[in-house]
């Protein structure tokens, strides 16, 4: 019965990927993993190996299904006890093996548009790309509700959104005018405003770094508008109320034109909260960053093929 459930488990609707690109995934990953393992037990043992490479017994989750089960835990967000059951293993066999395999997606980086050996891991790579291809970014910020911290834990009140009036974690996701995603991170407790979480990132030195480079962005980055206005575009400024109607008018056709140019990071969003561990996570705030990056560079692969 368990072999059905494995049949089953790597289907798309489970993994979020087909059958052609899990294989692919599968042997891309496998190599970094074999070396990450060789280095835990030589770690461990304190000198190299005596027997040959194979030797010992079997993993009781080979690699594959460790992807298999990683992907499914990302997309569907599933109790590690329910997995370890459909397997007839231990649930700690579960979850050693998502905490092997996500690190390893996480790590991948984004993929980029009509180059598929090219991978975006930072913003400096985001801009280094946009600005040798002439592309247009598109920034936004994006909140997922998290666990609330403890009462007693210090900095428990910087998780709580003003605008969400939960507590979330925020992450900010750039990609290109067709809104395939190029990079996700800047990943900040919820009570940090977006622009500031992208300053932090050093934004501001890489505008200065890149001045081809041009952005559309949302309201909340209008500083950024402001300090680099050749680069950055952000929503024109509501007019007054006592405004001319056609001052009003054109204030309204202009807010429109930017949003429909801006609208596809939103939709790239969306994309990523198609995996239910990004609706509302339920594992670890420590485990957020790593997960995003992990499902945001799966997406990519997809949109980059668009």
């Amino acid at each position: 019965m368990h072999y059905l459930g494995r049949t089953a488990l790597s289907k798309r609707i489970f993994t979020g990927l087909q059958p052609r690109r899990l294989g692919k995934l599968v042997a891309e990953l496998a190599g970094t993993w074999m070396a990450a393992g060789e280095s835990r037990l030589r770690e461990r043992r304190g000198h190299e190996r005596l027997r040959a490479p194979g030797a010992g017994p079997d993993h009781e989750l080979v690699f594959a299904d460790r992807v298999i089960v990683t992907l499914v835990t990302l997309r569907f967000q599933l109790p590690h006890a329910a997995l370890a059951e459909l397997y007839r293993v231990d649930r700690s066999t579960v979850t050693r093996a998502i905490r092997e395999v996500r690190p390893l997606l996480a790590a991948r980086g984004f993929a980029v548009p009509s180059h598929p050996g090219l991978r975006l891991r930072t913003l400096a790579d985001v801009f280094a790309y946009a600005s040798a291809k002439g592309v247009e970014l598109r920034f936004d910020g994006t909140e997922v509700q998290v666990r609330r911290p403890r009462a007693s834990k210090p900095g428990r009140r910087a998780f709580v959104s003003g605008k969400k009036k939960m507590n979330t974690k925020k992450a900010a996701v750039v990609t290109d005018g067709e809104g395939r995603t190029l990079w996700a991170g800047a990943f900040r407790p919820g009570r940090m405003h977006d622009q500031t979480a992208v300053r932090t990132e050093g934004i501001a030195d890489l505008f200065e770094q890149f001045p081809e480079v041009k952005a559309k962005v949302d309201a909340g980055y209008r500083g950024l508008a402001k300090e680099f206005p050749g680069q950055v575009q952000a929503p024109p400024l509501k007019p007054k109320k006592n405004a001319a109607p056609g001052e009003a008018a054109a204030w309204d056709a202009a807010r429109h034109q930017q949003s429909s140019e801006r609208i596809c990071v939103e939709h790239a969003n969306a994309e990523h909260k198609q995996w239910r561990t990004l609706q509302r996570f339920l594992g670890r705030r420590e485990d957020f960053d790593e997960t995003y990056r992990a499902v945001a560079g799966l997406v990519s692969d997809r949109a980059a093929e668009r």
